[in-house]
């Protein structure tokens, strides 16, 4: 018996392009911002850093043309920093509008 294989005939074997380092991050990022507007508001503004990374990112893995994987991570953080921000931004409005209502009615 032979422990090495023989050559390889017909196309060879499939290896998956590496992950763009930051994709992972950016979804970490765009997950953690939309948990802690229920869990921990401070949270939230971890959004556009989502946003803008996942962006970046999509944007290099595009530019790769197949030689970086990972899309669908950066992806998801930035669809994940466009809603948090769109709830930052809300809450930071309802917030002034309170404030300034306060204010007026003094």
């Amino acid at each position: 018996m032979n422990a090495y294989p023989g050559p390889y005939y017909g196309y060879p074997p499939y290896v998956r392009p590496p992950q763009h380092p930051q994709a992972n991050t950016a979804m970490a990022l765009g997950i953690a911002a939309l948990v802690g507007t229920v869990m921990c508001p401070l949270l939230v503004v971890l959004g556009p850093f989502a946003w803008v990374l996942g962006k970046r990112a999509m944007d290099e893995i595009d530019a790769a043309e197949g030689a970086l994987d990972g899309r669908g991570s950066a992806q998801a953080g930035y669809i994940c920093g466009i809603i948090a921000t769109v709830l930052l931004s809300l809450g930071v409005a309802a917030f002034l509008t309170m404030f300034i209502a306060v204010g007026i009615s003094l």
